[in-house]
């Protein structure tokens, strides 16, 4: 419960941070004549990256070393290496050979480390859960476990939802809820044990500081998408209207030249027609250039149409990516078993 509230007061905290600072400041860069649109999509991506990293890395900073960097073992360290580990560790760390103040609690947290790895399920445990799953003698609640993940996705979703509503976000809601749900798939399953994490990923990670990991970059993740999906977004509709009250200029236009020629035709009277002067047929050739070297404006039908192919070929690529993470993640672990 102590780590579940640090965690909503930290997403809280990189809530407010996100949407009242570092939005408005990308806000800033992607601003229309403030740079060109590649320098400017590229600064406001760097600015949420190193936002991200930094803030990332206190926290990290803040959590301190876990059991197995402590150790420095691996997840798929043997017995074996841990009890080695283990006595080498402790030849430093013994508060007879430690002139250190935090002698005592260092060598005692390191004898918690390797009671903990030692034991396979405490280890279990404290992968999925972290140390205060250890302290709270926690053990595999599924229906609790499902519950605070869908209290936090549910929380996440309905700030996304009314952060990204309106047309110009209408590509970020989609950004948005896409990661939304490859996190809760990733998550889901990595709680359930439906997925390992493979040695060679991050081996000194846990699944429990995996999550934390993704929870931390979620606001920023968010917040760019909705920077990015309002700067590339295109109204159609004020681009079908534009486009029509062009035709219905160049329309008036033809309509005015035809009426001179029609006019010069009439003061013939009957005779053999003279030559159209020179002012209408000026303005005929005219719009006849303009109509041969202007470029054809795209049917809005047809724009929408590809961004609906776009989109689908999104969540196609994202359920492809899926698949790929599932055989892959589960192709080794059951190779290391």
């Amino acid at each position: 419960e102590k780590a579940m509230a640090n965690d909503e007061a930290s997403s809280l905290f990189s809530f407010f941070f996100y949407v009242l600072f570092v939005y408005p400041a990308a806000n800033w860069i992607l601003k229309p004549g403030r740079f060109s649109r590649a320098k400017g999509l590229t600064y406001a991506v760097g600015l949420l990256v190193a936002i991200a990293a930094v803030k990332t890395g206190f926290e990290i900073a803040e959590r301190g070393a876990n059991y197995y960097q402590l150790l420095d073992v691996s997840r798929g360290s043997s017995p074996l290496d841990i009890k080695r580990a283990y006595k080498r560790m402790s030849l430093e760390l013994h508060p007879d050979k430690n002139p250190s103040p935090s002698a005592s609690d260092d060598f005692s947290r390191l004898k918690e480390a390797y009671d903990t790895l030692m034991d396979t399920e405490l280890k279990d445990v404290y992968n999925r859960f972290g140390e205060e799953g250890i302290k709270a003698n926690k053990r595999v609640d599924e229906y609790r476990m499902l519950l605070e993940i869908a209290v936090f996705y549910a929380a996440w979703g309905i700030m996304a939802f009314m952060l990204t509503l309106g047309k110009a976000s209408a590509s970020a809601r989609q950004w948005v809820f896409t990661g939304m749900i490859v996190m809760l798939v990733v998550e889901v399953m990595l709680m359930l044990q439906e997925l390992s994490l493979p040695d060679w990923f991050l081996p000194q990670v846990t699944e429990h500081e995996l999550v934390l990991l993704l929870h931390s970059l979620f606001p920023a993740y968010l917040n760019g998408c909705r920077c990015i999906g309002g700067y590339l977004y295109v109204d159609l509709d004020e681009q079908t209207r534009q486009l029509l009250l062009a035709l219905h200029e160049q329309n008036k236009d033809i309509l005015v030249a035809l009426r001179d020629v029609l006019a010069a035709t009439d003061a013939s009277g009957g005779r053999r027609p003279p030559p159209v002067p020179v002012a209408p047929m000026q303005k005929l050739k005219d719009l006849e250039t303009t109509l041969r070297g202007g470029t054809p404006a795209v049917h809005p039908a047809t724009a929408l149409a590809k961004q609906e192919s776009k989109s689908n070929m999104g969540l196609y690529l994202m359920v492809a990516a899926y698949i790929a993470l599932y055989y892959c993640f589960s192709g080794s672990s059951s190779s290391s078993s």
